[in-house]
């Protein structure tokens, strides 16, 4: 059973109580943070954390801030994963919380096994280099596209041997268009191959996913050359070196 040790920075007493009371069930050890400043200083303490369950509305500073604070933090710390609670109403939120490096959102209200299927996700994906490495499986070859380097096995991306910072989500993302270069994926498609399951009509997600990965491997954002959008369709990863 997993014991991952997750954060949720939530000021609703009783909701957080819930939450950390439904996933004790599953075997994760739960903290909990009653407001943004407590919750980073948790963080800043605990080295073990693996992810942060983050509400956008708390009373002393906005969970948009938190996030962006929680990106900015040196190494263990910036490669945790990060779940955003949202208003349900408020999609624009949602938005500049995955532009601010968040993981994933959750619109409230929600239903715990949801939220304990978005989790194990996040965890898979934050975890499958490391179980990789304990299973001695064979490692997987690098992908190479010119001065961009995908490594499957440790989970980077290189451009001109210079690291890029995406998310381990953006990295999915990233990984299901590079490995069927040339081929047009559909937002959907891209979405269930990384997260198995379909958008929702008003999931910007993606697209503010794909603008991430643009800026972080992209030469000329005005005029990409890797990951080209076809309108009314989706995205294709282009096969071209450089």
């Amino acid at each position: 059973m997993s014991m991952e040790q997750v954060l949720i920075i939530e000021d609703d007493q009783r909701l957080a109580q819930m939450v950390c009371d439904y996933l004790k069930q599953f075997g994760y050890s739960l903290e909990h943070a009653p407001n943004g400043a407590s919750g980073l200083r948790q963080i800043e303490k605990n080295e073990h954390l693996k992810l942060v369950i983050l509400d956008l509305m708390l009373p002393d500073m906005d969970g948009l801030e938190v996030c962006r604070q929680i990106r900015q933090l040196p190494s263990p710390t910036s490669a945790l994963s990060i779940l955003m609670l949202t208003a349900k109403g408020d999609p624009m939120d949602r938005v500049v919380g995955l532009e601010l490096g968040a993981d994933d959102y959750l619109a409230k209200p929600f239903e715990p096994r949801e939220l304990l299927a978005r989790m194990r996700a996040i965890l898979r994906r934050q975890s499958s280099t490391h179980e990789n490495k304990q299973n001695g499986k064979e490692l997987l070859p690098a992908l190479q596209f010119g001065r961009l380097e995908i490594d499957r096995d440790s989970r980077t991306v290189n451009v001109s041997g210079k690291a890029c910072d995406l998310t381990s989500y953006q990295f999915d993302l990233l990984l299901v268009l590079a490995e069927r270069a040339g081929r047009v994926l559909s937002r959907d498609q891209i979405m269930s191959a990384v997260r198995g399951r379909e958008l929702e009509a008003f999931d910007r997600s993606i697209d503010v996913h794909m603008g991430r990965i643009r800026a972080a491997i992209e030469e000329d954002l005005k005029a990409p050359k890797r990951i080209l959008t076809v309108r009314g369709v989706g995205y294709v990863f282009a096969k071209q070196q450089d």
